[in-house]
């Protein structure tokens, strides 16, 4: 007992965070949306970033212990930064960390819910995502949930469909 409390005590934060993961952050994205998915998958450019579908027993885990429900959104969890970025600030912070252009991450971040829609419309996904949108600070409760969040994401995302 005493030799884990030690190791516990010297390990980095962000090692207590992702439990051992290879991922610092994660995007829980719609896994029944090929588009979303698609674009999920584009994560395989950043380093330490993995992805989830919203629908995995660890994404609604960690979307309750954070909001208290489970919003239907586009949610990046950044374990490191104990950042929570949701809907459009969840899609302008991606574009920036892929390295985007800032006129293509204001136009992704302004445009968010009619982007959405009509990819939801093309792809036939059926359901809005829920008006979640902005930056938290990730929860104590979060916090705990997030090592089995980080240890099921994949580096490219899954398409259920």
């Amino acid at each position: 007992m005493a030799t884990a409390t030690v190791a516990t005590a010297v390990l980095p934060q962000a090692v207590l965070l992702s439990g051992m993961s290879d991922y610092h952050a994660v995007l829980v994205y719609d896994g029944e949306c090929p588009f979303c998915s698609a674009a999920a998958t584009a994560l395989r450019r950043l380093e330490g970033v993995g992805a989830i579908a919203w629908d995995d027993e660890p994404a609604q885990r960690l979307l309750e212990a954070q909001f208290g429900e489970t919003p239907f959104a586009l949610v990046l969890v950044d374990g490191r930064e104990e950042r929570v970025y949701v809907g459009r600030e969840a899609a302008r912070e991606l574009c920036e960390r892929a390295g985007m252009p800032v006129l293509v991450q204001d136009i992704v971040g302004d445009n968010y819910e009619s982007l959405a829609d009509a990819i939801r419309t093309v792809t036939g996904v059926e359901g809005d995502p829920d008006p979640y949108h902005g930056e938290y600070p990730l929860s104590e409760e979060a916090r705990a949930a997030f090592g089995e969040l980080a240890a099921n994401a994949w580096h490219t995302a899954k398409v259920s469909r």
